[in-house]
């Protein structure tokens, strides 16, 4: 139907990876032979054939047997193309043998198994016939347009529905029948000055970058917005699918700001290193949001095509747009020699990380490299990535002969991240400095909040209050999730125009477990925490899900139902441990110790991770049955377990005081502070204790 009056974008569109993110299993679509081959993993001899015009794939089922399965879909196809196959109750599963889609010369044309290490057996997560490898869940949601999920969670079932498989127009446009119906009228009927489409993506209309003739940058005409707003609806769309986030519910568009629907990650351990490196992945626009290039109002589209998924101008012709190529495009700045890899913009400002063995993906936060700076807080750097065999200080050394008048980095942040996240004296004072600061990125604002609250540092009252105001919608969850259930800080969140927000101030409200505070009797409160039940059921399929279900249906008082929400989460996963420590909680809330210390028990003998909480909720259990030695050796074990854990930490010390151990308490109060010297809690305990022996 669009390709009637937008034939160019519609060519653009056509053989995309937009286009082919997913398609039905065809002679055409299917990239891999299927004629025979064979692939050993360990303890798992698959291969695969054609057999009545379908693919086949013989590999291990959810019991580890050998079975045929057919593939119904493609899925991707550079440099990879995996498989889906259906199985019960609606389920769409990736396979996680997948076809290397590179020629040959380069080391493609060959079935990868992308877990060789792992080697998951069935009934665990990662086993591709599992949670990890659901499509409904994981995937679909940007592989096909207008999705609706359709979990039920009574029946464990699914009855997803899609308008079309892959990124269509109406995926990135939203809904299109009243732009139809628009373009069918005559011109001078035409009235309605948005056409008939929900969002208009005309931001770079009218916009142009020209050069400074004395530094060389570019600038662009125009007044901007706050960093926060630049650009957002082309972003907020781009971003749906180009972020590592979590959503709330699919019934959104792309009209609706990102935060309507989903919620971006942040500056995180594990996803980012500390400097906003990426180290998962991320997908681009969390690294995008911490760049020079975005806070000066640069979009997606100025370097993609967003139709071909191509660069507006090949190679560092895309940067050479704006950048002027007589002093970037020369061996003066970029050190190697003409035409070489090393002289490419994006090997040092766009570095790639490698995921699922072969993809590389750029980082796009566009950083000038530090590799000293890089190296002091363990963080890659572009330079030592290409020269393996060099330092960093090698590095730092050419650059400086190069460049001794060298342009001050953008990213400045990643000293202090680094340092609270590994436990420095005073780091919180220079984290909380960089959320104070308006100039920095709101993504790094909002990791500002989310690393203090984690670190178990208190914020100053005045700054959490400016979070919750702030205009950023990602600065103003963060700071509700850390306001410690303040009632007065949440409270006018509740009715904050975006769902992230508001949920965000539910949460930090239910969990201060002041049941009450006037916050949590009135109707902006019920509304919100039914939104914030209906996100969580959205996401039943997944045991995370259903846990915080139960917690939050606990808190309301509605103890059957959390009973029910943490049973529903093992039968999802057995191993999964928080659902065993929320259920025992519940118990103890009902007076039903035997059934709590039960849950418990599940918990260590399936739980795969979390055994210091199981330990800790063990040692609480039987230091109220009255067991002080027991209660002290599990305390003592999941110290152990989880060295580092404040509130493990805390109650073994507290433990230790109230059973006659005062001096072996503030010994190991002193230790934790060695390590969390920003924590709050433990200084206020050590102040405490140590007053009374005076």
């Amino acid at each position: 139907m669009c390709t009637g009056c937008h034939a160019e974008e519609a060519r653009s569109w056509s053989g995309s990876q937009h286009q082919v993110a997913m398609q039905t299993a065809n002679d055409q679509t299917v990239l891999a032979p299927f004629r025979g081959e064979s692939m050993r993993e360990p303890g798992v001899n698959s291969s695969f054939s054609r057999r009545d015009g379908a693919f086949q794939v013989r590999t291990s089922d959810v019991d580890g047997a050998l079975k045929d399965f057919a593939v119904r879909y493609t899925f991707g196809v550079a440099p990879l193309q995996q498989y889906l196959v259906e199985l019960p109750r609606g389920r769409l599963q990736a396979l996680g043998l997948s076809w290397d889609t590179r020629p040959a010369q380069e080391g493609g044309q060959r079935w990868l198994d992308l877990y060789p290490a792992s080697a998951p057996g069935a009934k665990d997560p990662s086993h591709w016939t599992d949670l990890d490898h659901n499509w409904n869940y994981m995937c679909a949601d940007c592989h096909a347009t207008n999705l609706r999920k359709n979990y039920d969670a009574a029946s464990d079932t699914y009855h997803t529905t899609w308008s079309e498989i892959g990124v269509g127009c109406e995926a990135c446009h939203g809904p299109a029948s009243n732009h139809v119906d628009w373009a069918k009228h005559t011109p001078q009927s035409r009235t309605d000055p948005s056409k008939g489409l929900v969002i208009r993506l005309d931001e770079r209309r009218g916009v142009t970058w020209t050069r400074d003739a004395q530094t060389g940058q570019p600038r662009r005409n125009g007044p901007l917005t706050t960093p926060h707003e630049l650009a957002a609806r082309e972003l907020d769309v781009c971003a749906r699918c180009h972020s590592r986030r979590s959503q709330f519910t699919d019934a959104v568009t792309a009209a609706d700001p990102i935060a309507q629907g989903f919620h971006v990650a942040l500056i995180e351990p594990g996803l980012y290193f500390p400097d906003g490196q990426m180290r998962d992945e991320v997908y681009n626009i969390g690294s995008f949001m911490q760049s020079r290039m975005h806070s000066a109002g640069v979009v997606c589209s100025d370097c993609h095509d967003p139709h071909s998924q191509k660069l507006r101008v090949p190679g560092d012709g895309v940067c050479l747009q704006c950048h002027d190529g007589s002093r970037y495009a020369a061996t003066s700045h970029h050190m190697h020699a003409a035409e070489s890899s090393g002289a490419r913009c994006a090997a040092c400002h766009m570095p790639v990380q490698t995921y699922m063995q072969i993809d590389q993906r750029h980082d796009h936060s566009l950083r000038i490299p530090q590799p000293a700076a890089s190296a002091r807080i363990g963080a890659p750097d572009a330079c030592t990535g290409c020269h393996r065999n060099r330092s960093a200080a090698w590095a730092e050394q050419v650059i400086a002969r190069s460049h001794p008048q060298r342009a001050t980095p953008f990213q400045t942040f990643g000293p202090a991240f680094a340092a609270l996240q590994s436990g420095k004296a005073g780091a919180a004072d220079a984290v909380e400095a960089l959320f104070r600061d308006k100039a920095q990125p709101e993504i790094v604002r909002a990791s500002a909040i989310q690393l203090l609250a984690d670190a178990g540092a208190t914020m100053q009252p005045a700054d959490l209050a400016s979070a919750v105001h702030d205009p950023s919608p990602m600065v103003r969850a963060a700071g509700a999730l850390a306001a410690n259930g303040d009632a007065n800080l949440l409270g006018p969140l509740l009715g904050d125009p975006l769902l992230s927000v508001r949920i965000a101030a539910v949460t930090g409200l239910m969990q201060s477990g002041d049941a009450t505070s006037s916050a949590l009797a009135g109707p902006a409160f019920e509304r919100a925490k039914g939104e914030y039940l209906q996100a969580l059921r959205f996401n039943a399929d997944r045991p995370e899900s259903r846990t915080s279900l139960g917690q939050t249906l606990a808190a309301a008082g509605d103890t059957a139902g959390a009973i029910t929400a943490y049973q529903g989460a093992i039968s999802l996963d057995r191993a999964y441990t928080a659902a065993y420590v929320g259920m025992a909680d519940t118990y103890r809330r009902l007076g039903d110790e035997a059934k709590a210390e039960k849950s418990l028990r599940d918990a260590r003998a399936f739980g795969r991770d979390q055994q210091g909480a199981v330990m800790l909720a063990l040692g609480l259990l039987q230091y109220r049955q009255g067991n002080k030695v027991d209660a002290l050796a599990s305390l003592a074990e999941a110290t152990r377990i989880e060295p580092d854990n404040v509130e493990i930490l805390y109650t073994y010390a507290v433990a230790l005081h109230d059973l006659g151990k005062p001096a072996e308490s503030l010994r190991l109060i002193a230790k934790a502070l060695a390590r969390h010297p920003d924590d709050a809690s433990l200084r206020q305990l050590q102040s405490a204790y140590a007053q009374e022996r005076r």
